[in-house]
């Protein structure tokens, strides 16, 4: 949808390190995007036919749906809610009055030769959302969020004389959020929508899955020389990965700069990504507000509702990335990169917080990112479809806290339940491997390790580095069960170091 005029405020000060450089001088980049968020509904949003992805075609669609005569929207007041939820979770201004617009326009996909949405009194007003780049915090704004329908389907592809239209889609119920132009490279592009995507998981106002469309991104990109005023912008549309959108900017913000420093100029139109071929096509001159004719829809009344339900539903949101970061890394005593990657999900931090509860958070938060998401993201599952429940890591970590197992047992351990199951204390008692920790034991080894060495053992002495060859061979020797700190102590003592 096409958002009213309104006075577009700088608000970043141009930073060298956001500069693209051009053949006669810098650039710089300026982005805002409009979000297409499904929300989590089981029905439409002026319908009750069922808004669950998939089916066969024209399955999922109500006479309103496809504008049989005589038939009239009647508002999802669920959605409504979900749109306050998700306004709540933005920090935004909750509007108590808005209306529902026709928004014209003719295409095959849209049967009733209009779409609904709001147009100058949108359901939630400005709001914030803070993302972090390169250690830096920094803040987009949020211009609005409206309620919309969303249209049918068009497929080209089935036959080579036909289109057809597939209207399970119509009518389900978007949630458009606008962001004012404050982003200034691709990296800031993709941080605000895996930054907005979290939230709304967080909130259950929208899956999030992109590869389903039921999150899409149509970007807006303009450039110019840092400190002047605002370029003609063009808008890539209908962008659905995240990697995808950062290849976007890239060539679309690489494009104007060539044009301009040819000498020529920018139209302003609507683009798409070509994702196989990396480069963004012009689709259509951009449309203008005026070119739509929005009009208040006639059968639908204006939106009003209480502050008083406002706050009921403020009262029902869940902790949120920001909050639930800030409180692990005081909690837990976690970095902030360390809690950015553990809050990214709320399935994850969860996992992660069950593995933490009365352990040491560090050496959770270390296992949880780099053993069990390296190998979830190795595998392509999710983190609830670990073979290796919080539960089992959690016994995992206690093992090695508790000097039963070392590190590098505790890896091997992991690689048994993750491919077999079990419990972990069971698995290291049956199949001995237990750390050793029996100083006599280790001693024996040690001495054994110097005597067939003796000309390593005289170098040591001076270079003492080479300390870290013995530990080798006596870990070697005890095939990784001997406890390394006391390894290392009774190998210094013994080489006289």
């Amino acid at each position: 949808m096409e958002a009213p005029a309104v006075e577009i405020v700088d608000t970043r000060t141009p930073d060298p390190k956001n500069f693209i450089e051009g053949a006669t001088g810098p650039w710089e980049v300026v982005i805002g995007m409009e979000i297409h968020a499904q929300v989590l509904s089981k029905a439409k949003l002026f319908s009750g036919a069922s808004a669950e992805f998939g089916g066969d075609p024209n399955t999922h669609v109500s006479l309103v749906d496809a504008a049989m005569p005589g038939m009239l929207p009647v508002i999802n007041r669920f959605c409504v809610e979900q749109a306050i939820r998700t306004g709540l979770g933005l920090k935004a201004q909750i509007n108590t009055f808005s209306v529902f617009d026709r928004k014209n326009y003719f295409y095959p996909d849209l049967p009733q030769g209009y779409q609904i949405s709001q147009y100058k009194q949108p359901i939630v007003g400005e709001g914030t959302v803070y993302i972090e780049v390169d250690g830096e915090t920094i803040a987009v704004g949020i211009e609005r969020l409206h309620l919309e329908q969303d249209a049918g389907k068009s497929i080209h592809d089935q036959h080579p004389d036909y289109s057809y239209v597939d209207l399970n889609r119509s009518g389900v119920a978007l949630m458009e959020i606008v962001s004012k132009p404050d982003m200034r490279s691709a990296e800031e592009a993709k941080a605000y929508v895996s930054k907005l995507r979290t939230i709304l998981r967080y909130l259950g106002t929208c899956d999030g899955n992109m590869e389903q469309g039921s999150l899409r991104a149509d970007i807006n990109v303009s450039v110019r020389r840092p400190g002047e005023a605002f370029g003609t912008r063009c808008e890539i549309k209908n962008v659905n990965s995240i990697r995808f959108i950062g290849q976007a900017i890239e060539y679309e913000a690489q494009r104007q700069i060539d044009i301009l420093e040819d000498g020529g100029t920018i139209d302003q139109e609507t683009r798409l990504f070509d994702s196989r071929k990396g480069v963004t096509r012009s689709m259509r001159s951009k449309e203008e507000a005026h070119d739509y004719r929005y009009f208040p829809d006639p059968d639908l009344l204006p939106l009003t509702f209480t502050e008083e339900w406002v706050e009921e539903i403020r009262a029902t949101l869940p902790e949120l990335p920001d909050e639930k970061k800030a409180r692990l890394m005081k909690e837990y005593g976690l970095k902030s990169y360390d809690a950015s990657v553990l809050v990214a999900d709320p399935a994850n931090a969860d996992y992660f917080e069950q593995v933490a509860k009365g352990r040491d958070g560090k050496l959770a938060a270390n296992w949880v990112i780099n053993e069990l998401f390296g190998r979830l993201r190795k595998e392509g599952l999710s983190i609830m479809e670990s073979p290796v429940s919080a539960e089992q890591l959690g016994k995992i970590i206690d093992l090695i806290k508790s000097g039963d197992i070392s590190g590098k047992i505790g890896k091997e351990l992991f690689e048994i339940v993750w491919t077999e199951g079990g419990d972990p204390a069971r698995i290291v008692e049956e199949r001995g491997m237990k750390q050793v920790t029996d100083t006599a034991a280790i001693e024996k080894v040690v001495d054994e390790v110097i005597a067939a060495n003796p000309d390593k053992a005289e170098a040591v002495k001076n270079k003492p580095n080479m300390v870290g060859w013995f530990v080798g061979q006596v870990m070697k020797a005890t095939q990784g069960k001997a406890n390394p700190k006391a390894v290392n102590e009774l190998l210094r003592k013994k080489l006289g170091l």
